[in-house]
């Protein structure tokens, strides 16, 4: 990926996010969203709808007597249990909708001539639907049949392309998505229809997708790791789903947008049915499938990796190099400070300088050695200068070498080169 946006940033590694490094925050989000989905399942359940649990449907148009406390009474006081009973508003259909268990032909009449009779509703105007509870039984076990083989169809196909930590991590992550779906519809109320069955399928294959995606990149940079030990296994993933970041964002949210077209504004205006219903499962599961392929799949899947023997020696190895190298920029850094430049100077011995009186004898293995009133010679007009009056108070002392410097007594000749000693 070329450019210089955020998205070729990430893909170049200049930019990164640390999602894997991050995986207990992550897992402690999605644990409290599970529990949260566990506790609305246990305590509320799920709102089913008549094709699942079987029963009588009643439908007729709304008048002006109607209300949902004067159905509910109406048909309660004939059927003599609980009923459910909603109210559907489009701009050209206003209707109620009542569901019952299951009830007998008889009961079915009498329940539609009470309606009749109390809302003033024309028999034909009134429509009955009758579901056999073994119906709505062999409906639900075709759905969790349905959705046991897909899941077994998808670990054996992840562990034939990739690897079976690949296969477990995707078959956690998509768990995570199912139990997230379900608790949003018992918290909400919401109506679990066949059709939701068919959504709830379809958006795990979304998820899948956008799972395989990364895992595909992570094989790709995690290819040849043990032999170039260039990084873990763990930054190495990482690299992966930050270079693959941008397209799963733009990708749910191209996704989203025509589903929460079909949800906001198709439902509102043809009103609740299979429309709707299909639109629902399919906004939640694809902003839960987005989040777990990005903070679930790939943190499990590097933290089931890390566990094995030859990625945990990598990660100490490449954790001692890196070690190293900061030790040395450290160091490095300390010796270029001015501080350290400072105490290098203060810490540099400082040589004594022998002064010889001349004339004097020398002492015994100082014969070798020059002595400081060595003279200096002007070039121009050959007169010997002592090197003491050729200093003024202004000029410091030149740094005279051995070789330019004469026993004390004798002058140099115009002219004339000092032997080596």
């Amino acid at each position: 990926m070329a450019g210089g946006g955020i998205a070729g940033r990430l893909y170049r590694g200049e930019v990164s996010i640390n999602f894997v490094r991050r995986q207990k925050l992550w897992y402690a989000i999605s644990g409290v969203i599970l529990l949260i989905s566990v506790v609305a399942l246990l305590v509320r359940g799920l709102n089913f709808s008549l094709e699942f649990k079987g029963g009588s449907s009643f439908t007729f148009s709304s008048t002006s007597s109607t209300t949902q406390g004067a159905i509910s009474r109406v048909v309660s006081s004939v059927t003599g249990g609980d009923a459910s009973v909603q109210f559907t508003s489009t701009p050209s259909v206003h209707q109620w909708t009542v569901q019952t268990g299951a009830l007998t032909s008889d009961v079915t009449q009498q329940v539609a001539q009470a309606l009749e009779q109390t809302f003033h509703i024309a028999r034909s105007a009134i429509s009955v639907q009758l579901v056999g509870p073994t119906w709505g039984s062999q409906i639900t076990s075709k759905a969790i049949e349905a959705l046991i083989i897909f899941l077994v169809v998808i670990v054996i196909y992840l562990s034939i392309a990739f690897e079976w930590r690949m296969a477990i991590a995707a078959f956690i992550a998509l768990l995570h998505d199912i139990l997230i779906t379900i608790g949003v519809y018992a918290l909400t109320g919401f109506t679990v229809s066949p059709t939701s069955v068919v959504g709830l399928l379809t958006i795990l294959g979304y998820s899948l997708y956008d799972t395989v995606v990364v895992f595909d990149k992570v094989r790709e940079n995690t290819a040849g790791l043990l032999t170039t030990q260039r990084s873990t296994y763990s930054d190495a993933a990482n690299l992966a789903l930050n270079q693959t970041l941008v397209r799963s964002i733009n990708t749910s949210l191209t996704a989203l947008l025509p589903v929460a077209s079909i949800l906001f504004v198709g439902a509102g205006l043809l009103g609740a049915g299979t429309l709707k219903d299909l639109a629902l499962v399919l906004f939640i599961g694809m902003i839960s499938g987005t989040y777990s392929s990005i903070f679930i799949a790939t943190p499990v899947l590097a933290d089931l990796k890390e566990r094995e023997p030859q990625y945990k020696d990598l990660t100490v190895k490449v954790n001692r190099r890196l070690a190293g190298g900061r030790a040395a920029r450290r160091a490095a850094a300390e010796t270029d400070s001015p501080t350290a430049a400072t105490a290098a100077t203060a810490a540099t011995p400082v040589t004594a300088t022998a002064v010889t009186v001349p004339g004097a004898p020398a002492e015994p293995g100082e014969q070798d050695q020059d002595q400081d009133n060595a003279v200096e010679q002007d070039a121009g007009d050959g007169v010997a200068v002592p090197a003491a009056a050729a200093r003024t108070s202004d000029t410091p002392p030149r740094a005279v070498t051995r070789q330019q410097r004469v026993t004390g007594g004798t002058q140099r000749r115009p002219g004339a080169r000092k032997k080596r000693r």
